[in-house]
């Protein structure tokens, strides 16, 4: 009985969305219900499917009430499958130290958020909504340990982000061959439904040598590369077949593409982190470098748009250089005019202040959330690095060792990036991402650590359940 009241509902409403729309707009919404019902039915899938969808096209819209990105979502969808499946019994909570610690920063951030609606209650921006959804892009450390609870689950969705990124870095680096120009890649934003499309074309038309991407800004582009090349190297490196050819398609494209976006900071970065690997003599460290000097040589002998940005990017005479010294000379007067930040209504700098923004990671958490919220995140990535980081030189891998120290690479790499740039605090979507790989990393460090890997600590992991 139950089944055929269900379809007489779904029956009357798909009636009255024909009646008042067209026909394409029904198929949609009815494709939409299935994905929404399979999501609440089978969570990982939901996951598997963000996981795609974050990486290649992470700020296409939707309306639901509120516009928000289909990637923040779908993972509001699985969070719903989850806790569906939680009260049925089939799933329970599953913490280790980081996770907790994750979990203190999020309790905390109710603080600077209060104080932030009445410190800028006279700026225009949802307070509520930006806080709600920069916990949900937040959950994904909390999320992965619930519904990946084995290595095919974990590969899966591996394949996912690497899939997602492939195909926006085919999208991004064609596009950048054919045009040279950025600004034709507004078109397709337009299409995908991205919102503000004045600030798009503000970007791009500022930036119009360097290749544009979905992820929009530039070093945008170079921050998430610099968090998957390295899980796409090792990954590839402990597999055959299609696997094989998918991590190693990201690599190149994605140095390709690292060097077409000319993000700085994601350049240095992942160089940083490769002299690091091959301190510890990691297997085919010293190649890579090599390799990639060579690529780099090549691209800059053989692309004068490159020569030129190259050229002016390293200079201290550089704009965007001249206005970081600036951002750092003034931030001591925003923190002393907001010592608990300025919450989530607005993004620095805050409106009628004068003030300026900040470019780095840490101190973009204080001028959010004050001094408590940075020493927390702080807390959270040394409880991460403590359970993760080798105790002794790699000289041999495998395909568990391959992944954890992947995706290990990527978030040194991410958080390097923050020297230069603060989209991993509070960048939507970009997070999320940020979080899911620590998960991954954290998975294959305990499942190493169980197996007596003589790389990580010898105390074993203990996980409560909550």
């Amino acid at each position: 009985m139950a089944r055929v009241l269900l379809a007489l509902l779904c029956a009357v409403f798909f009636s009255v969305v024909l009646a008042f729309s067209s026909a394409t707009v029904m198929f949609a919404a009815i494709a939409a219900l299935v994905l929404v019902l399979n999501v609440l039915r089978f969570p990982f899938m939901g996951l598997i499917f963000f996981g795609f969808v974050a990486t290649f096209i992470p700020y296409t819209t939707v309306n639901v009430g509120i516009r928000v990105t289909i990637s923040e979502a779908i993972l509001g969808m699985v969070w719903l499958g989850v806790f569906w499946q939680m009260m049925q019994g089939r799933l329970a909570w599953q913490f280790g130290k980081t996770e907790q610690r994750l979990r203190y920063l999020m309790f905390y951030s109710a603080l600077p958020f209060l104080v932030g609606q009445f410190m800028m209650s006279g700026a225009e921006g949802n307070g509520p909504v930006n806080w709600a959804r920069w916990l949900l892009n937040l959950s994904p450390l909390l999320l992965f340990p619930v519904l990946v609870d084995n290595g095919l689950r974990r590969d899966q969705l591996i394949v996912s982000l690497l899939l997602g990124t492939l195909v926006m870095l085919l999208l991004s680096v064609g596009m950048f061959l054919k045009d040279h120009d950025a600004n034709t890649f507004i078109v397709i934003l337009e299409k995908l439904k991205y919102a503000h499309p004045e600030a798009v074309k503000d970007i791009f038309s500022a930036n119009f040598s360097r290749m544009a991407s979905p992820w929009v800004h530039p070093n945008l582009t170079g921050g998430v590369l610099v968090l998957f090349l390295p899980l796409a190297f090792f990954y590839a490196l402990m597999q055959q077949g299609w696997r094989r050819l998918l991590g190693l398609s990201v690599v190149l494209l994605g140095a390709a593409g690292l060097l077409f976006s000319s993000s700085r900071g994601a350049i240095v970065s992942l160089t940083l982190v490769l002299l690091w690997l091959a301190s510890y003599r990691v297997p085919y460290a010293g190649r890579v470098i090599g390799v990639a000097l060579a690529l780099a040589v090549a691209l800059v002998l053989f692309y004068p748009p490159l020569q030129e940005r190259l050229a002016t990017t390293f200079s201290s005479s550089n704009a965007s250089t001249e206005i970081r010294m600036d951002e750092y000379r003034r931030f001591p007067e925003a923190m002393a005019r907001f010592p608990l930040g300025i919450g989530f209504k607005v993004d620095p700098p805050p409106p009628k202040t004068n003030l300026l923004g900040i470019s780095n990671l840490w101190l973009n958490f204080i001028y959010k959330l004050g001094i408590p919220g940075m020493l927390l995140f702080i807390a959270v990535t040394t409880a991460w690095w403590r359970e993760c980081r080798p105790r002794t030189s790699l000289r041999e891998m495998s395909p568990e060792r391959g992944i954890w120290i992947g995706s290990g690479a990527g978030l040194l790499a991410a958080l390097l990036t923050g020297l230069f740039d603060h989209y991993y605090s509070f960048t939507m979507v970009l997070i999320a991402l940020f979080w899911l790989v620590m998960a991954i990393n954290l998975q294959s460090a305990r499942s190493l650590r169980q197996g007596h890997d003589p790389l990580l600590c010898d105390e074993p992991y203990r996980k409560t359940e909550v």
